[in-house]
């Protein structure tokens, strides 16, 4: 795999579905990731398009750079004639700022390339671009913290190091597909682990992690890791919109895909506005992930639709009926973002496209609605024997409108074929004048303008209903058509759900796992260097009390023994038995090395952990008294996936403190009282 130094920083959305993934390299011996990111050089549709964002990302960046120090030029100096200089430079820099984010406007409004290249005529949806960021090098940073807080030669973490950076230089570049999503919530689970090694509340570790707008390109940079996990959080929302938008929706097994691809997205989004607070950037706000929802679940509520109107092509009269509000209800919630992209907020910041196409959207179902109801009325009598005195179509006739047309009954409506024909002749004219709004507002977006397949939609459901307009218009009408009642959108065949993501669908192993169990070997755990203490086995023993696995623990040490007069203390950690590792160690395998040792004595490797984080210095104890530490390690990480993600995204999180009764503080070093032998407990 190539170095990712030697890498652009221009690369996260990935390549398209048909990139070649990059070669695998053969599993690290620690079992590292074998998930790789898209080539970045494929020269795919998507790929160039995100090549592009990324340029004009990165001269976005600098002209706000140039902007803001001739802004503090003009604030500082008193001399006219350079002030006049600088006005004029700081009115090309503008002019430049605002070009530059026109074209990554339209980039981001470029939703053809996400959509599926079946032949089919669907309405396109509505997909996000990935957030860009900036390499990482996190080399220095996490060296020096090795060996500062860990007391450890950092060289020997060279591998765990690269890992860590390739598998963040991977995830810039996934896949459009289950692969891709897992690459993300990969490096997503796998900074919970780096938050416990490196991020200390004691100490900022100085590592800078930058990010570009999704849809304005403007930078953000911050220390914190919860705004690099914030952000993954985001492109994985991003991705499933991707996924769910290239769906061919023409058989009822893709619309599924699309639609639970939408719902997740939904719930990443709605994730990520529950737990992130004081977004540095506009994308993550929670204005702008509020309308990201109900953008994604409106594109569900759609395709709820598309499957009904499959299954519908030889329909009775209530099922067109039931097609005509599904419809309307589409159109609802259509009506309800745009109403939330108008919001002051919002309404400079949304891409002019997405705007348009939502209100296309909702002029278009709007027209369906009333095309359907006139399908139904005009093409399905009651008359014949298995149809007549239909109550359930009788019945879903009554609920169908907001208020039923004026001076008539339904029931009459229903029996007599020429009301229903003048019915139906007003739906469709309403029909026309909503597919027309449809076109008109389609031909104010150049952007949507390009859209063929948008174009072809728009244009084939404005025919169908001229086409049936012009079959139930007669030369004797001479009576003004009557205005068509509003539909009632009556509750949906199935409600769209917001699914969160569930991160412990992808398992990930500690890549730092060598410093030792996270229990104790964190950033918030402080502890004493390592002592080497030389133990001699006397004929009452070696004078201590073992306790645990990974690390075991000296529970306690016999008065006037070997061990005490060696200087070992209650509540040290074993890490070493002559120059063994034992942080990982079994009790047994420890003991074993102990009884080993020959008449020289032993020498072992302690630790002595001094004031430590309540939640951390429980966790301690807690798995100090389980005899079987790989349980406990499975149980641990089991536990990260979903609730460890909340307090990491969560910038200002209170810690809860409880009671802690089984702990016991002897100044500032952690202890357990030594007491009774117990089965956990052996002597030595």
């Amino acid at each position: 795999m190539e170095d990712p130094g030697t890498r652009e920083s221009s690369l996260s959305d990935g390549a398209s579905d048909d990139d070649m993934p990059q070669s695998l390299p053969d599993e690290s011996s620690n079992g590292g990731s074998i998930r790789k990111g898209c080539d970045p050089f494929a020269q795919t549709q998507r790929s160039k398009l995100q090549h592009r964002r990324a340029r004009i990302n990165q001269q976005i960046n600098k002209e706000m750079r140039m902007r803001a120090g001739a802004e503090n030029l003009f604030r500082a100096t008193t001399n006219n004639k350079v002030k006049e200089t600088v006005a004029l430079e700081l009115s090309f820099v503008n002019s430049n700022l605002q070009l530059l984010k026109e074209e990554l406007e339209e980039l981001n409004s470029n939703m053809e390339v996400y959509q599926t290249d079946s032949e089919a005529v669907k309405v396109p949806m509505i997909p996000l671009g990935l957030k860009e960021t900036k390499d990482v090098d996190f080399t220095i940073p996490i060296q020096d913290f090795i060996c500062e807080h860990y007391g450890e030669d950092s060289s020997q973490y060279d591998r765990e190091i690269k890992e860590l950076m390739e598998l963040r230089q991977a995830m810039r570049t996934p896949s459009r597909n289950q692969a891709g999503l897992e690459l993300l919530m990969e490096y997503y689970n796998q900074l919970y682990y780096v938050d416990q090694r490196f991020f200390s509340a004691h100490r900022n570790l100085g590592v800078h992690f930058h990010w570009y707008d999704s849809l304005t390109g403007v930078p953000s940079s911050q220390r914190a890791l919860a705004f690099e996990k914030g952000s993954v959080l985001f492109n994985i929302g991003a991705l499933y919109t991707q996924i769910g938008a290239r769906q061919d929706r023409c058989a009822t097994a893709d619309i599924d895909a699309a639609i639970d691809a939408f719902q997740r997205a939904a719930g990443a989004f709605n994730y990520l506005k529950e737990n992130f607070s004081n977004a540095p950037s506009l994308d993550m706000s929670a204005p702008s992930l509020s309308m990201l929802v109900r953008l994604m679940l409106a594109q569900v509520q759609e395709c709820v639709f598309e499957r009904i109107a499959l299954a519908s092509w030889s329909a009775r009269f209530s099922s067109q009926l039931r097609l005509a509000q599904e419809a309307a209800r589409v159109s609802d919630v259509y009506l309800l973002v745009q109403q939330t992209m108008t919001q002051p907020l919002m309404k400079d910041y949304v891409p002019f496209s997405w705007a348009s196409m939502v209100q296309v959207k909702s002029e278009h179902f709007r027209a369906l609605s009333h095309y359907y109801a006139a399908a139904a009325l005009c093409e399905h009598t009651l008359s014949s024997k298995e149809e007549e005195g239909d109550e359930e179509a009788e019945e879903a006739f009554l609920g169908f409108y907001i208020n039923a047309p004026g001076g008539q009954s339904l029931r009459q409506i229903l029996q007599d074929p020429e009301k229903r024909r003048k019915l139906g002749k007003a739906h469709l004219r309403r029909a026309l004048i909503r597919h027309e709004e449809a076109m008109r507002v389609h031909g104010l977006c150049k952007i949507l303008r390009k859209m063929d397949i948008l174009q072809d939609v728009l244009s084939l459901a404005h025919k169908r209903s001229l086409d049936k307009y012009s079959a139930l218009d007669r030369e004797d009408d001479f009576d003004e058509t009557a205005e068509a009642p509003e539909i009632q959108a009556a509750q949906t065949q199935q409600k769209p759900d917001v699914t969160p993501p569930n991160f412990s669908t992808v398992q990930v192993t500690d890549i730092f796992q060598r410093l030792g169990p996270l229990s104790v070997f964190c950033a918030r755990a402080r502890w004493g260097p390592v002592r080497v203490i030389c133990l001699q086995r006397r004929e009452g023993g070696l004078g201590l009390t073992l306790r645990g696995d990974s690390p075991v623990l000296v529970a306690g040490v016999v008065p006037g023994g070997c061990a005490e007069e060696a200087g070992l203390r209650e509540g040290d950690y074993i890490v070493a038995v002559d120059g063994q590792d034992c942080k990982w160690a079994k009790h047994a395998e420890v003991v074993h090395l102990l009884k080993s040792c020959s008449d020289r004595g032993v020498d072992i490797g302690v630790v002595t952990l001094h004031s430590h984080d309540t939640q951390v210095e429980r966790k301690a104890i807690m798995l100090s008294h389980c005899s079987n530490k790989e349980h406990s390690r499975q149980r641990l990480m089991g536990g990260t996936k979903g609730q460890s993600s909340a307090s990491l995204l969560n910038w200002s999180r209170k810690k809860k403190r409880e009671s802690c009764t089984v702990t016991k503080k002897l100044g500032s070093t952690f202890s357990l009282s030594f007491g009774s032998i117990r089965d956990a407990e052996s002597m030595y």
